[in-house]
């Protein structure tokens, strides 16, 4: 199963161009769409999962075509939205086992067997008596996931799934997208450098609604290797810095900033050389497209 999009635009009523020519193709496993917040990420989750229309392209799952079988994608779809709403007063396993006779499932012992396999999966059983309401982020998240399995997809879309996670809910819940990523189109839409690393082996970026590189982690950190210099400097230095070099992040290390800087050979002896990592890459696409626009 392959997901092609060709050339998909999107212009919003009040002029933001959300999608600017998009073109992806998408295997099966785990795929890492990673951008800032307002890059277009989640309207493309949205016309995938058939939510939203775009102005103009295409997207087919296989052989169907996403935008006029709509019904058809949905039968093999599973989708977690960057929002996603629970009944805070009913339990989990009676919300999942009525989401399920929505989805068509309505042979009372294949559904039960299906909730109790779903919420053992997603490590849930435990609590499946327990009221949503009183479930932590991450066990929603997880919730998110079983329901969005109810109809064993061929293609699953997870919109920004980590954000406010604590790091052991957020462990929990990478191992269940990699086991997923086995079986399915598996689409990971966020701005943490950190979740794509983990997880995926291919990849695109995406900001102001262009894809600015698609490929390999990997290949992408080895396009990088030798280029990236790090320094700390004096805050009072920090500008000085960024109009000399090329900069490409910033952050502060026990108070004094560090910079990273893009340069074929060192900038000068103040700098060290480090092995480039999915941040790195991440930036100097970012920074690129800035400056581009910039020159335009």
């Amino acid at each position: 199963m392959e997901l092609r999009i060709t050339h998909l635009s999107k212009t919003y009523a009040n002029g933001v161009e959300a999608l600017k020519d998009v073109t992806l193709t998408i295997g099966q496993g785990m795929f890492g769409l990673l951008g800032p917040n307002g890059a277009g990420k989640s309207t493309l989750m949205r016309i995938i999962a058939t939510l939203q229309e775009p102005d103009t392209g295409s997207i087919h799952l296989g052989e169907l075509d996403v935008l006029t079988q709509k019904e058809d994608v949905r039968r093999v779809l599973g989708y977690l939205p960057q929002e996603f709403g629970v009944y805070p007063k009913v339990s989990a396993e009676r919300l999942l086992d009525h989401l399920a006779v929505l989805k068509g499932i309505t042979q009372k012992g294949e559904r039960k067997a299906l909730v109790e396999a779903l919420l053992t999966r997603t490590n849930l059983w435990e609590a499946r008596k327990k009221n949503l309401g009183g479930y932590s982020g991450g066990m929603r998240q997880r919730f998110g996931i079983a329901q969005a399995l109810l109809a064993n997809p061929k293609l699953i879309i997870v919109d920004e799934p980590t954000a406010g996670l604590d790091p052991a809910e957020r462990n929990r819940f990478h191992n269940l997208l990699a086991e997923l990523g086995e079986q399915a189109v598996v689409i990971l839409s966020t701005h943490i450098v950190d979740d794509v690393k983990e997880l995926c082996t291919d990849m695109a970026i995406i900001n102001k609604g262009e894809i600015l590189m698609k490929g390999h982690p990997l290949e992408a950190l080895e396009a990088l290797n030798g280029q990236i210099w790090r320094k700390r400097l004096p805050k009072e230095e920090l500008a000085a810095h960024k109009a000399q070099y090329h900069v490409i992040s910033d952050k502060l290390i026990s108070g004094q900033p560090e910079i990273h800087v893009l340069s074929e050979t060192q900038p000068d002896p103040s700098f060290e050389a480090v092995e480039p990592d999915l941040e790195d890459v991440y930036f100097s696409h970012i920074e690129a497209r800035i400056e581009r626009r910039e020159r335009a």
